[in-house]
């Protein structure tokens, strides 16, 4: 929502006219120039830095699962199997977050 500006030295008028040496010319009327709407700008974060995140994330969760599962008994062995089911579920429960933090709150601030 950038509002139209007429700039100094920026309008239809010749060096000259503006800077008074000469008459300006009625013909041709000011230009509009945009305005520079500032906004504050996210630094981006590399794809990498992104993932190593996420898998942080899910040992951290995996990590804090497993010592509960201790605390209330026996602990179970699992395979590979397991770890990529719970990855692809860790994965697929965090894209709603990922849809709040980059794609509603960015049509917000447009």
């Amino acid at each position: 929502m950038a509002a139209w500006l007429y700039w100094p030295g920026v309008s239809g008028r010749s060096a000259d006219a503006a800077s008074g040496a000469g008459a300006p010319s009625a013909a041709t009327p000011p230009t509009p120039v945009r305005a520079a709407v500032r906004r504050s700008v996210e630094p981006v974060k590399p794809f990498i830095d992104r993932l190593l995140e996420v898998l942080v994330s899910y040992v951290l969760v995996g990590t804090l699962g497993n010592s509960l599962e201790l605390n209330l008994g026996n602990g179970f062995t699992q395979g590979w199997e397991f770890y990529a089911v719970t990855l692809a579920l860790f994965v697929v429960l965090a894209y709603p977050g990922f849809v709040w933090r980059y794609m509603l709150k960015a049509r917000r601030h447009h």
